[in-house]
């Protein structure tokens, strides 16, 4: 079995690497060298390949073929991804161009001044989202909670690199529960609080639930929090379409009760499967999601 350990891989020569292809030869440059990058992944990660294919096969049904076909698509979508934010990040926003649907849900939520939770997922690239925003005039604060488990020097590079620093707080996800009271006075703030639900570490509290078709496990703690809280709950999502064009989702949680966590959890998963069976190439979680793998 393999569990996600709340690390990506990369490394630091690889991200200056592309950093240096896309201000010296453009973005498309850099997806260029991904077609190498991309058969690396293909051929030499075997449990990764392994996992990602299940995905494709068995909850997807896709033929074998398409699933071999997928996997190395796969590696290559996420790592337009990363060269996306990376881009971004970087100043080279204006090459970019987007869509979208649902911000009235978002404005309605702030004219409310309660505050808000914003559940998304390992799926497309929700961390490039605050610099959309900030075009339709999206004056507001996220906090995205997480673990600070990401590799540091990979993290303080691309801050280096940020033209614009970014206006998105995190909030740490600690054993004394402290972050609790960092969420409760970000939302007395009228702020947005983000959670991704589709990850839970080993040896944590989780939830499960069907997704495709299977029960997986899920972190209790994005629909423990958000169902005690009273206040709206959406989910969002940034979803990547061909060339540098991309697709932001706001959908808001109906008909759940407060207090009820698996009944949030259910209308996640619904939400959410139907976001990967209109961009399968875009979940990026390669590990044994379902623990399903031999």
């Amino acid at each position: 079995m393999n569990k996600w350990k709340g690390k990506s891989k990369g490394t630091i020569l690889g991200y200056r690497i592309f950093v240096w292809c896309m201000k010296n030869l453009g973005v498309r440059s850099s997806y260029f060298v991904l077609y190498f990058v991309a058969a690396y992944y293909f051929l030499f990660e075997k449990k990764s390949n392994l996992y990602i294919s299940y995905y494709f096969k068995n909850r997807l049904n896709f033929s074998s073929f398409k699933s071999k076909i997928s996997v190395y698509k796969s590696y290559f979508t996420f790592g337009q991804v990363l060269i996306d934010k990376t881009a971004i990040s970087a100043g080279l926003r204006e090459k970019y161009t987007y869509e979208f649907d649902g911000i009235d849900i978002l404005r309605q939520l702030l004219a409310e001044k309660k505050g808000g939770v914003l559940i998304s997922a390992h799926i497309g690239n929700f961390e490039v989202a605050e610099h959309f925003f900030a075009d339709i005039d999206f004056d507001c604060q996220i906090s995205l909670v997480t673990t600070d488990q990401e590799v540091t020097v990979i993290k303080e590079y691309l801050e280096s690199i940020s033209v614009k620093k970014s206006n998105m707080k995190f909030i740490y996800v600690k054993d004394d529960l402290s972050h609790i009271f960092e969420i409760n006075e970000a939302l007395s703030n009228n702020e947005l609080i983000c959670f991704t639900g589709d990850r839970y570490f080993e040896g944590s509290k989780f939830l499960e639930a069907d997704l495709l078709g299977k029960s997986a496990k899920f972190p209790a703690g994005p629909f423990m929090i958000a169902s005690r809280l009273n206040v709206p709950v959406v989910y969002v999502y940034v979803m990547k379409e061909k060339n540098l064009y991309y697709h932001l989702f706001a959908r808001r949680a109906e008909n759940v009760k407060k207090r009820d966590a698996q009944g949030l959890l259910h209308s996640y998963t619904q939400n959410l499967e139907s976001m990967i069976q209109k961009y399968p190439l875009q979940w990026f979680n390669y590990f044994d999601f379902w623990d399903d793998v031999d």
